[in-house]
């Protein structure tokens, strides 16, 4: 960072804190309170990294003034992985801290939820990571705004490459529960629209969290697949990867893997990360683009570490909020709505904008190769893909998301 702006970026983090640590009451307006809710506790690998994000955000929004003359202030709340905690959690934001305006989620199933509230409570609800596509879709509504790339985006990305390699029997690993049978299905239409021949020879499901990694391998490895889908992540990837290495598995076969190339999970693999899986991720050091470096040299300044995918969609989360707000003119519920049909801005990804059709995002996905450099698994030949170009007709999404009401 020059200079010049590293002087100006210190300076608007030492304002933030000052601000932070003047009592409401001292202060010229009343912050806007942001209620955000969360797995921080069953998923640190990427939410700590995410918390990261929006906080970065969100000392840059005040340190420049805030949002409609008021600063903003974010209380968050952990919902245990569970969809009743998650929905609680809300309640109590709402209720209870008077939160204005809601954001987060990580696992599908609490995005759910949190979705399901948001059009029961008639809120606002920016849902930041979950990725299972019933959020835009079938369970879309009115109130309910996503900005990370949904399943069938990550696997839409992925299924130039896998075409790529011409294997015909297929067998699929996935954690059983919305995300993972959302991918598989994602993942095989689509297969199966590019290869009218391919066979699917294979479908494992396995707990979320409690993989059998042994009897995995070992029944992956007995229906002779060309090729494997991979949609495991966190520490069911790492036992995977693991077995995988030591029986063989991989040996030969070409492997296609959802998210294993974010910072979150290739690093956790080590010297233990295979080489040439095809892969979606965040390869931080290796993205030249300027919003990228930017973000990238804030992060390392201000937290004395590097950025994963959580970051990015941590950080992307607090600004569209702040984006949304200063479009709609207010914080109500019904403004903000509208504000953010077509809400456009820019992230370290590069400009985003939120669909109006369906209301996702078009922030994109990284899709490139796994490599060793220095004992640590990195991406390679990677190219960005752009959100919009990997969604399904306008037609279908229509078929597909229920009217507004």
């Amino acid at each position: 960072m020059a200079k010049g702006k590293w002087q100006q970026w210190a300076a608007a983090c030492i304002a933030a804190a000052t601000l932070a640590a003047i009592p409401a009451g001292a202060q010229a307006a009343d912050p806007i309170r942001i209620g955000e809710i969360n797995s921080y506790k069953a998923q640190p690998a990427f939410l700590e990294p995410y918390r990261h994000g929006w906080q970065l955000a969100l000392e840059q929004v005040n340190a420049a003034g805030g949002v409609l003359g008021r600063p903003l202030e974010v209380i968050w709340r952990d919902d245990n992985a569970n969809p009743g905690d998650a929905v609680r959690a809300a309640e109590e934001l709402r209720q209870r801290e008077k939160a204005e305006v809601l954001f987060g989620g990580f696992l599908s199933h609490t995005g759910l939820a949190l979705t399901d509230y948001a059009k029961q409570r008639k809120v606002f609800f920016l849902a930041a990571e979950p990725l299972t596509d019933k959020i835009t879709w079938e369970q879309g509504n009115r109130y309910t705004f996503r900005l990370r790339p949904s399943t069938y985006m990550q696997v839409a990305a992925l299924i130039p490459e896998a075409v790529k390699l011409q294997k015909k029997r297929w067998a699929i690993v996935y954690p059983n529960y919305e995300y993972g049978q959302s991918a598989l299905r994602s993942f095989k239409t689509l297969m199966q629209a590019q290869q009218p021949d391919i066979e699917f020879v294979a479908e494992i499901a396995t707990p979320l969290g409690k993989v059998d990694a042994g009897s995995v391998v070992q029944a992956l490895d007995d229906a002779k697949p060309d090729a494997i889908f991979n949609i495991l992540f966190a520490t069911d990837l790492s036992r995977f990867v693991r077995e995988g290495n030591t029986r063989g598995l991989f040996e030969g076969r070409d492997v296609v893997s959802l998210l294993t190339g974010e910072p979150e999970y290739i690093d956790a693999l080590g010297a233990e990360t295979p080489e040439g899986w095809v892969v979606t991720g965040y390869p931080w050091y290796a993205i030249d683009t300027p919003e990228n470096q930017a973000f990238v040299e804030a992060y390392r300044a201000r937290f004395n570490d590097y950025p994963r995918l959580g970051s990015v969609v941590g950080y992307a989360a607090l600004m569209s909020i702040a984006e949304g707000l200063k479009k709609a003119g207010s914080t109500d519920d019904e403004a903000l709505v509208e504000a953010f049909r077509g809400l456009s801005l820019s992230s370290p990804f590069g400009p985003i904008t939120y669909r109006e059709l369906d209301h996702q995002s078009t922030m994109g996905v990284y899709v490139g190769r796994t490599a060793l450099r220095d004992g640590r698994g990195v991406m390679i030949d990677f190219d960005y893909i752009d959100g919009a170009d990997v969604q399904p007709s306008d037609d279908e999404v229509r078929r597909l998301r229920p009217a507004e009401r």
